[in-house]
C-alpha cells in the first residue's frame, strides 16, 4: 500500500492551463473539435431544412441550399479557429468551395439515392454520408483552402 502511495505521489497531475495550451497549439486537435460542432450544426440544418421544405422541394434542392448554409458556417470556424489565416476571405472561401464542393455532389448523390432509392430515413442517410467527409476535407482544407505555402498565387 506505501509503495503505491509513493508512485502516486511521484505522478504529477497535468495542469489545465497547460492541457489547453497544447490542446489549442494543435491544429488537428482544433480541426477535430471544431469539425465536430460544425457536423452537429450541418446535421441540425440539413434536417431542419428537409422535415420542412420536403413537401414543396426536390431532396436535391435541399441538399444545395443546406450546403450553402453549412459550408459557409464551417469556413468561418475553420479560418478563425482551425486555420487562422489573415486576410484573403474571398479567396480561401471560394477554394473551400472547391474542396466542399466535391464532397457536397457526392454526398448529395449519395443522400438522393440512400432517402429516394434505398427508402433510409434522412437522418441515417446523412450520418452515414457525414462519416467520411473530415477525412477528406482535412486534406483539401490544409493543402489547399487555408494553404500558406509557396502553391498559392
Amino acid at each position: 500500500m506505501i509503495c503505491l502511495e509513493a508512485k502516486l505521489n511521484k505522478v504529477k497531475p497535468i495542469k489545465m492551463k497547460e492541457f489547453l495550451h497544447k490542446f489549442i497549439a494543435d491544429r488537428r486537435l482544433r480541426y477535430l473539435t471544431v469539425g465536430s460542432f460544425n457536423a452537429m450544426v450541418g446535421f441540425i440544418c440539413a434536417n431542419a431544412l428537409y422535415y420542412s421544405l420536403s413537401p414543396t422541394l426536390h431532396i436535391i434542392i435541399i441538399c444545395i441550399l443546406g450546403n450553402i448554409i453549412c459550408i459557409s458556417f464551417a469556413f468561418f470556424t475553420y479560418k478563425t479557429i482551425v486555420f487562422q489565416t489573415k486576410g484573403n476571405w474571398l479567396s480561401e472561401y471560394l477554394r473551400c468551395y472547391v474542396i466542399y464542393g466535391l464532397a457536397a455532389v457526392l454526398g448529395t448523390l449519395s443522400m438522393w439515392a440512400l432517402v429516394d432509392w434505398l427508402g433510409l430515413a434522412f437522418w441515417l442517410a446523412q450520418i452515414m454520408v457525414m462519416i467520411f467527409i473530415p477525412f477528406l476535407s482535412y486534406i483539401g482544407h490544409s493543402r489547399f483552402s487555408f494553404s500558406t505555402g509557396p502553391r498559392r498565387n
